[in-house]
């Protein structure tokens, strides 16, 4: 049976037009920022704490100690408390940091930060909401004597503070804490809990002291292994490389420069006077009708006002710097954790056997990003991961010192591991081994696949900057692996002899009417074994000193040789 659809009018269609706010969007769409999941929610709730208080404490050149309590109030339900150490937020700013989406002081510098977005702490209090109806509670004093206490929910409509309450009260004491309530959440103690991110925290951060209180009361303290601030990173210009035409448009609009040549060296790093004269050179001339005479002029001559710049004459400013060499972005904008913080951390945690750390030094990705790779390789001691069959390797993924947790699958930095050829470097089943390796990239900008900030996507220049550095570290683990075999395999043949000594010095005696007698025999053969794995152990000594500074694996010089080629 046919059913009669009546004609409606584009009026009618369009009735149910509006606009949506961001907060709106993600409210609907809450798992683009981690909220996917009830171990992965009540983890996206902390990581985003302790993110906002570890760069607020850097910032303000403040030593972080953090704490993190969650207590189970309910089936699925939790309550989560998190204080820290840092400068305090002025109570003007309590409402926008904690109830407005896409507002902070992060996402327009050009700048190497945990967060970027402005989104992370605010979709805390969405989630509150969403899951409670509860407010968020906020403490906070910026050392003047005033600590204030405000609860308040996020208005999802306008995507502004609703402010429940709000009071005042003097105190000396300096720093936040944050109190919610959040349900269809799960907590407990596996690779993907707030504990197992608070442990890399912890480990990516050596200058944090940071404790946890679980929901069954055990306390547990992560002591910093290093007194030192990290040198806040310096804000950076755009580099030329990395600027796309519709950028180029709205810099322009919004400059106050009057020339372009002034524009684009005020506006741009690695960008000079000669520069600009290239730019313009390489843009050309085209014939134009000057006073009834043809002429040759500059198609966009750098004396113009940039604010007049038309999207075909960016377009032909990009398509210039594309074929010009820049010097790389400077690494001001860069901060690395440092190797010899990083090998304290990972004694401090890990207690390895062995341990190698490494860092890359900076590269540009997207033609001129800059970024940085830190590794290191632990192997024995409490690395890897335990599991029902034994131990299992373990890969942990940081950015810019934030562990990533979730989507393991498709992240870059995964795909660059599985790369590395192991058994090449004497790991012969790597998944089943007593290793962990740690990635940290470092960035102005992270390429995350989504706003919940846990996988970062494929882009060439970072992954084989990752492989050089893990085959790098994974050469020096090859000597200690060798060396290891090799002590293991002498002290047995050792135990051998000095097993059979005994006998040996009995039958030769009797052979020469027992003189000398046995333990005269037995002496001297002990004596003779021992020189003789001394003299073994100088010419093992001799062959890594060859071995250290002797041939690269192929996979290792072609890797070398295109780094080469590059520079």
């Amino acid at each position: 049976m046919d059913v009669e659809v009546k004609e409606r009018s584009a009026d009618d269609l369009f009735k149910e037009f509006k606009e949506v706010s961001i907060t709106e969007f993600f409210r609907k769409n809450k798992a683009h920022l981690g909220y996917s999941g009830k171990l992965r929610s009540l983890t996206t709730v902390i990581h985003e704490l302790v993110t906002n208080s570890l760069d607020a404490c850097e910032e303000a050149g403040i030593l972080p100690e953090i704490e993190v309590e969650i207590r189970q109030i309910g089936e699925e339900h939790y309550r989560f408390f998190e204080r820290d150490n840092g400068p305090g937020i002025p109570v003007g700013h309590i409402s926008n940091v904690f109830a407005k989406m896409l507002a902070g002081t992060k996402f327009h510098r050009n700048v190497q930060l945990r967060g970027q977005q402005g989104i992370g702490v605010s979709g805390v209090t969405m989630f509150c909401q969403m899951t409670t109806g509860k407010p968020m509670r906020i403490k906070t004093s910026t050392g003047d004597g005033k600590v204030h206490n405000v609860k308040l929910m996020i208005d999802i409509t306008k995507n502004n503070a609703d402010v429940i309450e709000q009071s005042e009260y003097s105190e000396y004491w300096r720093g936040t804490e944050v109190e919610g309530e959040v349900k269809s959440v799960k907590f407990n103690l596996s690779d993907q809990g707030p504990f197992e991110y608070l442990r890399r925290t912890a480990l990516a951060n050596p200058h944090a002291k940071i404790t946890f209180i679980d929901p069954e009361g055990r306390k547990t303290g992560f002591e910093r292994s290093v007194d030192v601030i990290p040198k806040p990173p310096e804000s950076q210009k755009p580099h030329p490389k990395g600027i796309e035409v519709d950028d180029l448009v709205n810099m322009s609009k919004a400059t106050k420069a009057s020339k372009i040549s002034s524009f684009l060296v005020g506006e741009f790093s690695r960008m000079s006077s000669a520069k600009v004269k290239e730019i313009q050179e390489v843009i050309g001339k085209e014939k134009k009708e000057v006073k009834g005479l043809m002429v040759d002029v500059y198609k966009v001559d750098m004396n113009w006002n940039p604010r007049k710049l038309t999207w075909a004459q960016c377009e032909e400013i990009v398509k210039a710097i594309e074929k010009i060499k820049f010097l790389a972005p400077a690494s001001e904008g860069l901060q690395p954790i440092d190797e010899e913080h990083i090998k304290k951390a990972v004694l401090n945690i890990l207690d390895p056997e062995f341990q190698v750390v490494l860092t890359r030094p900076p590269k540009v990705y997207s033609g001129g990003i800059p970024f940085q790779v830190e590794v290191a390789l632990a192997y024995g001691g409490h690395a890897g991961r335990p599991n029902e069959t034994g131990i299992r390797a373990e890969v942990m993924r940081f950015a810019n010192r934030s562990p990533l947790l979730f989507d393991t699958g498709g992240c870059a930095l995964t795909e660059a591991v599985k790369e590395v050829d192991w058994k090449r470097y004497g790991v012969k089943d790597f998944e089943n081994s007593p290793i962990t390796v740690f990635i940290n990239l470092i960035s102005t900008h992270i390429p995350y696949t989504s706003a919940g900030k846990q996988t970062v996507a494929y882009e060439a220049e970072v992954v084989k900057e990752i492989k050089f550095a893990l085959m790098d570290v994974g050469r020096k683990f090859q000597i200690f692996y060798s060396r290891q075999r090799r002590e293991g395999e002498k002290e047995a043949r050792r135990q051998m002899l000095l097993k059979y000594g005994t006998e040996l010095a009995e039958g030769l005696s009797k052979l020469s009417n027992n003189s000398p007698d046995p333990k005269k025999i037995y002496k001297e053969l002990i004596a003779l074994v021992e020189e003789k794995i001394k003299l073994a152990n100088e010419l093992e000594m001799l062959e890594d000193g060859d071995e250290e500074g002797g041939e690269v694996p192929v996979e290792e010089a072609e890797a070398v040789g295109e780094e080469k080629e590059e520079a």
